[in-house]
């Protein structure tokens, strides 16, 4: 129960333990013109060019990065927490002029203050990170896409913590690039940078004075791949990752069967469950109200005279969270993942070792079994 990588369908891990296809092969070229077209429809933009590239979410933060960030650019990053001051750290090594709009841990910038400074004017690009994952903060991404557009400013936003978990409507909302990574709530394990750009974003790309920097980062290398695939065609620049395109074609498939809409209310229920198990056990969220906090994670103070050794308690009785992230609170926080495939099952065994062990750290806020109680009325609720 980490936010990620994540627990992963029985379908999924058996398409990776099939014999490893080749990359030119006619079954894996349909597979992979597949795999793109349900990133479309994943992300809700059909109008954007998707991209599926081996590597991390880092890598998908640089393939953003590296082609529409010239040295001189002036970008503006909406900063929530650890994972917003890495990609301000990567748009800088590309040469960008960064300003922040940031916020207090657990909080997210306030919607005035970004459209203010995004009315200073200048800026090509805002940068926003969905959802936090060293906060668990969620940022309200559709007023900031839409201030971003106001002001000429085109928007990137980090999703690796949120697609397919959070509402996100790339199109209807005007993002020019939602980016991710495979092993969070898309349900494959690490390995698959993706990212959708819009024709906007891809305009500016072909405008760019000089070549992007990265020749693995850049797009110009992966276009001609991904209209190949798509059209039917093999085409070569990079050896894909073949077995783990096969399991996100199975995943993407599970997350358009479940549909979008359905799938974005069964983490949001998931997610209300767990806080009501937090209130009922006297434990205070980092995220400083409901309206910036994710569904896709749970980030949580520890009770006074509790320390990070909860951690390893909750192991002890059979279940795995994560301890914190944020360089200036991670030893006062634990965090617990729950997204992807996960049930009301999966919520009710977690707060009950959650609260076994807090119990055995000496920390007795309720009787025992109020938190699962709560969590399971919630559920009964939702």
């Amino acid at each position: 129960m980490i936010p990620g990588p994540v627990e992963v369908e029985p379908e999924v891990l058996q398409a990776l333990s099939a014999p490893v296809p080749g990359h030119l092969d006619p079954t894996f070229v349909a597979t992979f013109g597949r795999v793109l077209r349900r990133l479309r429809e994943v992300c809700l933009a059909p109008g954007a060019q998707p991209f599926v590239v081996a590597g991390s979410g880092t890598l998908a933060m640089e393939l953003a990065a590296a082609n529409l960030v010239e040295p001189g650019d002036a970008v503006l990053v909406v900063n929530t927490g650890y994972f917003s001051d890495r990609m301000a750290h990567i748009l800088e090594r590309h040469g960008a002029r960064v300003t922040h709009v940031r916020a207090p841990p657990g909080e997210a910038p306030d919607v005035a203050r970004v459209e203010a400074e995004l009315a200073r004017g200048g800026f090509k690009l805002m940068s926003v990170t969905h959802v936090d994952t060293s906060t668990a903060v969620l940022a309200p991404m559709e007023p900031l896409l839409r201030a971003a557009r106001q002001h000429g400013a085109l928007s990137v936003v980090d999703g690796v913590c949120a697609t397919a978990g959070e509402a996100f409507h790339q199109d209807a909302w005007g993002a020019d690039v939602y980016f991710t990574a495979s092993q969070k709530a898309l349900g494959v394990p690490p390995g698959l940078a993706l990212l959708t750009a819009s024709p906007r974003a891809l305009e500016v790309w072909r405008a760019r004075k000089a070549p992007v920097a990265s020749v693995y980062a850049d797009w110009a290398e992966w276009l001609p791949v991904m209209d190949a695939y798509e059209a039917g065609r093999n085409a070569y620049f990079a050896t894909p990752p073949t077995s783990l395109i096969c399991a996100l074609d199975v995943s993407l498939g599970l997350i358009l069967a479940e549909g979008m809409a359905a799938r974005f209310a069964r983490h949001r229920r998931m997610a209300l469950a767990f806080r009501a198990a937090w209130s009922a056990l006297g434990l205070r969220m980092l995220p400083t109200s409901e309206a910036v906090a994710a569904h896709t994670l749970s980030a949580v103070y520890y009770p006074e005279g509790v320390d990070a050794g909860l951690v390893a308690r909750v192991r002890g009785q059979g279940v795995t969270v994560a301890g914190g992230l944020h360089p200036e609170l991670k030893a006062r926080y634990f965090r617990v993942g729950h997204m992807n495939r996960v049930n009301a099952s999966d919520v009710l065994t977690t707060v009950g070792a959650i609260e076994r062990a807090l119990v055995e750290a000496g920390h007795r806020h309720a009787a025992p079994g109020s938190a699962v109680a709560a969590a399971q009325a919630a559920l009964g609720a939702a």
